[in-house]
């Protein structure tokens, strides 16, 4: 996701506001990202009144009333707390606050794995089905397909994966789904999974091996990324036989590749140059 300098601070200010919402133990922090979802797809349908709440030259207070005379008794008070400060922050444009939006509600829903002590399961979920997707075009394109209906790119998710993944994981994917942000399902399940990892100020490293990495092998290779890029890694393992021996890494994106099939590739390269 770009967003622009003052979109930026406003998406600052909304996670702030977040935490300190989700602070009260008596607040649900999935039913929040989950209310919170249903407003972006408000938005989402309703062009007009996307634009009025994120037009940065009316006045913040006009935007706020506007929001609760639609929404109050529809969503709790700590869902319309954070709404608050996000239709009273000036975003770059309407789309940029919408961005912002669904981000915040992510948030709330890896808050709320996160409380339960399912993130890092969450995180793992994530990884894989970005995997089934990305191994499957018939899949990518079905849930990609902007002329198709969101709810139908919904329940295609729920159909498929409903009873094998976490419900936060289920959430999350479904909204990847039914709106896209313009690219194609897989990089926007692999964002979840770099948000995941952030979320705990991690980086995501992708790793294609032929085999299992055994408990030693993940620590050992956690350090030495750990050293070259000076921060925590979470590290997620795709099995590819293709690899042969050795590992191709991906962290962002930078490619690590001591494979032997890399090293093959890049002989091939000099030997025809």
């Amino acid at each position: 996701m770009t967003l622009h300098a003052a979109s930026r601070d406003a998406l600052g200010f909304a996670e702030t506001r977040l935490d300190e919402v989700l602070r009260d133990a008596g607040t649900n922090p999935s039913a929040v990202g989950e209310e919170l979802l249903s407003v972006v797809d408000l938005f989402t349908k309703e062009v007009g009144l996307r634009r009025s709440v994120g037009d940065g030259s009316s006045d913040p207070e006009a935007r706020k009333r506007l929001v609760r005379s639609l929404l109050q008794g529809k969503v709790s008070e700590p869902a319309l707390g954070v709404l608050d400060t996000v239709v009273g922050s000036r975003w770059s444009s309407p789309r940029e606050l919408l961005d912002g939006l669904e981000t915040v509600a992510r948030k709330a829903l890896l808050v709320s794995a996160d409380k339960a002590g399912k993130l890092d399961t969450v995180e793992g979920e994530l990884f894989n089905l970005a995997r089934i997707v990305e191994a499957e075009p018939e899949l990518e394109r079905a849930l990609s397909d902007q002329v198709g209906s969101a709810a139908g790119r919904r329940g295609l998710v729920r159909s498929l994966f409903g009873q094998k993944v976490d419900a936060v994981t289920l959430v999350l994917v479904e909204q990847v789904a039914a709106r896209p942000r313009g690219r194609g399902v897989v990089s926007g399940i692999d964002a979840l999974v770099e948000q995941a990892a952030a979320y705990r100020s991690r980086s995501v490293a992708h790793i294609r091996s032929a085999t299992e990495l055994t408990g030693g092998q993940r620590e050992q290779l956690s350090a030495r990324l750990q050293q070259i890029y000076g921060r925590d890694m979470a590290l997620h393992v795709q099995l590819d036989p293709e690899v042969g021996a050795g590992l191709v890494i991906r962290v962002g994106d930078e490619i690590i590749d001591g494979s032997v099939a890399g090293r093959i590739e890049a002989l091939r390269r000099q030997l025809a140059s």
